[in-house]
């Protein structure tokens, strides 16, 4: 689907901006990186628009203790 550099790039974003986040929170780190990879299709590719969108992403997603 991506290019491994794309690849890469959505990883590393994905990994900053959940670094507070267990990876055991799958529904989080889910809601996280769908938002992230809605983004990029819809053309976004700056590393920083992609973290901006992501953090955004991170403080709406569903929690057990919300």
């Amino acid at each position: 689907m991506f290019d491994p550099a794309t690849t890469a790039l959505l990883r590393a974003v994905l990994d900053e901006v959940c670094e507070s986040v267990s990876r055991t929170e799958t529904g989080t780190r889910t809601h996280v990186a769908s938002r992230i990879l809605e983004a990029v299709t819809r053309g976004a590719t700056s590393p920083d628009q992609l973290k901006q969108i992501g953090r955004q992403a991170l403080t709406e997603a569903p929690t057990m203790w919300r």
